[in-house]
């Protein structure tokens, strides 16, 4: 069976200073993971280059069956595949909501007909279904900056399930949230996801939250996976450790 993803031994240093060490991971199809770890720990450098936006690294990643290249961007028809919620929603605030969530669908569409926003039957179609699933439909047509953070954040997750993903990254996607929403739109996340069968990986500083939602959950701290476990298996020893144990060489054990 394909893996949605698979690393083996990925490195990478900004500045001469390793911000991932050795990772090694492999994510299942429709699986759920969250990405744990203190700032710095390289969850979003992880995400960043799970997305083909990191130059450099080393190693070897493989993202829904296709190799991702080092050294430039993945191709076009592989990268359609992969959607990405960002922790600052990336809507264009004079947009509707409708729109905002339309553009999900641009790297589906032909060149010429993306540039003159002539969407087709399908376009409108899957945009709709995709309001429908994160409760949008009655906000359609407000626009973006009239919105609250967790409508905002809605809208970011219609728009990347309008793309039709097998993958998505989600970096840090309820830390702009109050605890109440938070909880909201993970589960939003998860569950359309799980419904849909779509495979998830997202980072947070919420181990509460991320054991509930998460299949399993990948410990990281200064680059390196302390650990990797289903949920369940996630004891408060062990995020202990990983929030305020030493750091990899250092006498913490590795767990895998």
């Amino acid at each position: 069976m394909t893996q949605a993803l698979a690393l083996h031994a990925v490195s990478h240093c900004f500045d001469d200073a390793e911000a991932l060490q050795d990772v090694s991971l492999q994510v299942a199809p429709g699986e759920c993971v969250a990405l744990l770890g203190p700032s710095g720990a390289g969850k979003s450098t992880l995400l960043a280059l799970l997305d083909g936006r990191v130059r450099g690294w080393r190693g070897r990643a493989e993202v829904l069956g296709n190799r991702l290249p080092n050294d430039r961007a993945p191709e076009r028809k592989t990268r359609l595949e992969t959607g990405f919620i960002f922790q600052e929603f990336a809507l264009v605030d004079r947009q509707s909501v409708y729109q905002n969530a339309m553009n999900g669908r641009l790297g589906r569409m032909r060149l010429w007909p993306s540039l003159w926003g002539r969407y087709g039957a399908q376009d409108h179609l899957k945009t709709t279904i995709a309001l429908e699933d994160t409760g949008l439909t009655e906000l359609a047509q407000r626009r973006a900056d009239q919105l609250s953070g967790g409508q905002r954040q809605r809208v970011a997750i219609a728009r990347c399930l309008a793309q039709e993903p097998e993958l998505i990254l989600a970096d840090e996607p309820v830390s702009n949230l109050d605890p109440a929403h938070a909880e909201r739109i993970l589960e939003l996340i998860t569950n359309t996801a799980r419904n849909r069968g779509i495979a998830v990986v997202f980072s947070s500083h919420q181990p509460e939250l991320s054991r509930r939602f998460a299949d399993r959950i990948v410990g990281l701290r200064a680059g390196a996976v302390l650990f990797d476990k289903p949920s369940a298996m996630v004891g408060n020893d062990d995020i202990s450790d990983l929030y305020h144990g030493t750091v990899p060489g250092d006498g913490l054990r590795v767990v895998s």
